[in-house]
């Protein structure tokens, strides 16, 4: 099994573009941090876990030529309005893109992109065939995903384990019963938004409890801000364990 983060950034705080700190200036390729995704291949399927604004480079930058599925988390833009680039693997694979989320988050979609949803549609759009789930696990082309309910402030939002890896993003609060789902797991990719404390998300020392609580293996902090520093000092301060995760990471299991 292979995991790829393609993308370990978020939208919170100030734009790239409008910001000039040491973390947006840097030159540092592990400082480049694009919206949070990855990519898993295992039992020679591929999959990505949400399609955010940066879908397209993230998947030619790592060369992804194959894609069997897509999964989503929740409905947040940052974690969904990549979703029209399907349409490359449409037509290189000349079939439908499967898509697994929950009712509300395929409701949104067809908002978003009600052009791929709609019955009378202009030739080239998204072809999408989707399937919705619940808190419950599912297959995916063979392969299980077991959801993990986390809460995002509010909001309900799903990590996912496949075998001994575990992922969740966008979370400030995951109960009892579903932290057994992750018990075990030899991977984790947890969200670590930055140092000082959010109202959705972990920052880095709620991030270090949990992640001491699961006790997985190894554990990766992902959709990291900005005012998370710079990733050659906040990896210091880290336990041997635990990592900052980084755009392009490859993690074998």
């Amino acid at each position: 099994m292979r995991v790829t983060t393609l993308g370990t950034g978020t939208s919170q705080g100030v734009p790239v573009i409008a910001c000039d700190c040491e973390v947006c200036l840097s030159l540092d390729y592990h400082d480049k941090r694009t919206r949070t995704s990855i990519h898993i291949e295992t039992e020679g399927k591929s999959f990505i876990i949400d399609t955010g604004p940066d879908f397209r480079n993230q998947v030619l930058r790592e060369r992804i030529k194959q894609l069997d599925a897509i999964i989503f988390t929740h409905e947040h833009k940052d974690h969904t309005a990549g979703l029209d680039d399907v349409r490359a693997f449409n037509f290189r694979q000349q079939k439908d893109m499967p898509i697994y989320a929950k009712h509300n988050v395929i409701e949104q979609l067809k908002q978003e992109f009600s052009y791929a949803f709609g019955e009378k549609k202009y030739p080239g759009v998204p072809q999408i065939k989707v399937y919705e789930i619940d808190n419950s696990p599912f297959e995916v082309e063979g392969v299980l995903f077991t959801p993990i309910q986390v809460m995002h402030l509010k909001l309900p939002v799903f990590g996912f384990r496949v075998k001994d890896f575990s992922y969740i993003t966008d979370a400030n609060y995951i109960s009892e019963e579903e932290k057994e789902k992750v018990k075990g797991s030899k991977v984790l990719v947890l969200n670590a938004l930055q140092k000082e404390t959010h109202i959705s998300h972990f920052n880095l020392e709620q991030a270090i409890a949990l992640a001491e609580e699961i006790g997985a293996e190894q554990t990766y902090f992902t959709h990291i801000s900005h005012r998370m520093g710079l990733h050659k000092e906040v990896k210091t301060e880290l336990p041997d364990n635990m990592h900052l995760a980084h755009d392009g990471l490859t993690i074998e299991m």
